[in-house]
């Protein structure tokens, strides 16, 4: 029996073992913590340019984003994620409370984490695809969730999602630590294309930016 190194079948395995492959080293890039800014970054702009007609290699780009995007990607999680990680600590001390005015507090709390959420996937996203000062990429990131609600709320769906899924399904953390992380970022990918395109068409408030030199 011949196999056609061509043939769908053949190059579909190939993928997927391309996006575990990627999905472990993403874990791996995780591990110091200081580094999952940069990680996660460098995870969206190889399926950033995977989404876009299949661009680039998976694995190798990911090696070659982690270096290069170390410095903004950490950056952005500091100003974006340590502000959400707070504010869902607040949410939820003040919900554990028996008030009306403590269960406003927190629900007004998570709110501001959830938008803090999206502008920090869209900081990453940018961080990744664009060249562009970090006060730039910080500002159009605070800006794009009130530019584009509906992506947004499709965008902040896919972690808070999936983490939901995890929380009440265990089991499936097997698929987190296989090809959870690598095929989400896929998925976050084809809806940040939407974004970058409608963006770049019509720029209105955004700051200027352009696509990395790789792209």
């Amino acid at each position: 029996m011949r196999i056609d190194p061509d043939g769908r079948g053949v190059q579909g395995l190939t993928t997927f073992i391309l996006f575990v492959v990627l999905n472990v080293l993403y874990l791996v890039a995780c591990l110091p913590v200081v580094t999952v800014g940069a990680a996660t970054s460098a995870l969206l702009e190889v399926t950033l340019r995977y989404a876009d007609d299949e661009r680039g290699h998976l694995v190798r780009g990911f090696v070659v984003a982690l270096r290069r995007n170390a410095w903004r990607g950490t950056a952005v999680l500091v100003a974006l994620g340590v502000p959400a990680a707070m504010l869902v600590f607040s949410g939820v001390f003040w919900l554990s409370m028996s008030s009306v005015l403590s269960a406003v507090a927190g629900a007004l709390a998570l709110l501001g984490a959830g938008y803090l959420l999206a502008a920090l996937l869209y900081g990453l996203a940018l961080v990744a695809w664009f060249d562009a000062p970090l006060r730039g990429t910080l500002r159009n990131a605070l800006l794009l969730p009130l530019a584009e609600p509906a992506r947004t709320l499709g965008l902040v769906l896919i972690p808070v999602g999936a983490a939901c899924v995890a929380y009440v399904l265990p089991q499936t953390l097997f698929l987190a630590g296989t090809i959870g992380f690598s095929f989400g970022a896929y998925v976050c990918a084809l809806v940040l294309h939407g974004v970058f395109r409608r963006r770049q068409a019509h720029p209105s408030e955004l700051e200027p930016v352009s696509p990395h030199s790789g792209q």
